[in-house]
């Protein structure tokens, strides 16, 4: 039942999505070209807004808990397992305080209206899956950044989505190169639970009366830490407070 009457509530949301990526592709590019980095940065905020607005559609709620445990004014480097779309539309929002740049797959700096533009000129870095030896530097770009201005990386380590809730294992790679090169930053693990149930039918229709819950738990100083240590805590952190 529920999926049958999802549809025609899905398919007013995805024109809706679609419609407001459409629509902050031009604003992007006039805050980024005229005005610069925090007018850019601004507009991309708002366009999580109202994509995290055009989910109450849906009946999809949200909660953000321990975001006061975030350390302020130091690198972050923001470790979460990955699940929807809606993990990065929401991390974006939430975490605005704290600039959040994506380590990405290169599939997306393409044809995608609004996301692609941001990928490409908000300070988030596109990897290729295919060619580890391209994503080290390119990763390591990222840490020098978030590094010299106190800003904040975000790596889902499973590398692809969980279609079920269930983490899939945690690469190490792309964290290491993050801890390497940005060594006064603190990771911050998150776990995202029922953003799966958002796409639990596939691509369309969507899942209804979901309740997205980020929890942030205690950060971890990468000098303070053995790496191998740095990803045990977190990766038993997140995988703990998964809800299935």
């Amino acid at each position: 039942m529920e999926k049958i009457l999802s549809y025609p509530i899905s398919f007013v949301s995805m024109i809706l999505f679609l419609l407001t990526l459409v629509l902050f592709h031009p604003i992007q590019w006039i805050c980024f070209t005229v005005f610069g980095y925090q007018a850019h940065k601004k507009s991309v905020d708002y366009l999580n807004l109202v994509l995290l607005r055009i989910g109450h559609l849906l009946g999809t709620t949200y909660k953000v808990e321990g975001r006061e445990l975030i350390p302020k004014g130091v690198p972050v480097i923001f470790v979460a397992n990955h699940q929807s779309l809606y993990d990065i539309v929401g991390i974006i929002w939430f975490m605005r305080k704290f600039h959040p740049k994506f380590v990405s797959k290169k599939e997306l700096g393409k044809g995608i209206p609004s996301i692609s533009y941001n990928l490409n000129h908000g300070g988030s870095v596109l990897i290729d899956r295919k060619d580890p030896k391209q994503a080290i530097p390119t990763i390591k770009k990222l840490s020098e950044y978030i590094e010299k201005h106190n800003r904040s990386a975000v790596i889902f380590p499973e590398g692809t989505r969980s279609k079920t809730g269930v983490p899939k294992e945690f690469a190490q790679s792309g964290l290491k190169i993050l801890c390497k090169y940005a060594p006064s930053a603190y990771v911050v693990p998150i776990t995202i639970n029922n953003s799966w149930k958002f796409v639990k039918y596939g691509f369309f229709p969507y899942g209804l009366g979901n309740r997205l819950t980020f929890t942030v738990h205690n950060a971890l100083a990468v000098k303070e830490y053995p790496f191998d240590e740095i990803m045990q805590k977190t990766e038993k952190a997140i995988v703990e407070s998964v809800k299935l």
